[in-house]
């Protein structure tokens, strides 16, 4: 299954699909799942693996990089689980999805220019950053207390 970010330009009046990793696509539904139920103590992840029909050690590999950037704290025990740190509201889409992407590019020279022997001479890097920054600038102006308000979301189940 592959969600895809639709935008429209206003510029160019078309939509463009950019394709997201499983794991940031799940990160955010963890997240949005949490901001469902964010002042309602702490949530257990078996049962945010139920609703979102994720397993359960995928959404442990998940939760770890997102503990460790202190969105969500966690407890142990009987009545421990895992919370959102700050609200839902506090707490942007694309804050989660550059944590879980490995950072804000869609290139990796943007980061490590060694990694590409053509980095002096190509064409089309600015491209792929200024395509990031506009993605990223749309996602970080969205956080999870927005998208507990939106009714029209759009989302295809394709094969990979």
């Amino acid at each position: 299954m592959v969600c895809v970010f639709l935008c429209e330009s206003v510029a160019i009046q078309r939509r463009v699909a950019v394709k997201l990793s499983t794991r940031s696509r799940y990160g955010t539904r963890l997240m949005l799942d949490m901001a469902q139920h964010y002042g309602q103590g702490p949530i257990h992840l078996g049962d945010i693996s139920l609703r979102q029909k994720i397993s359960i050690k995928y959404l442990e590999q998940i939760i770890r990089p997102l503990k460790q950037a202190g969105f969500i704290n966690s407890t142990r025990g009987p009545k421990g689980g895992h919370m959102l740190t700050k609200p839902p509201g506090e707490i942007s889409v694309g804050e989660v999805v550059a944590l879980l992407e490995g950072g804000a590019r869609l290139i990796a020279c943007v980061e490590k220019p060694e990694s590409c022997d053509r980095v002096d001479e190509c064409l089309t890097r600015h491209l792929w950053i200024d395509a990031a920054q506009a993605m990223y600038d749309h996602l970080n102006a969205i956080t999870f207390a927005d998208l507990l308000g939106f009714t029209d979301v759009t989302c295809k189940e394709d094969e990979p």
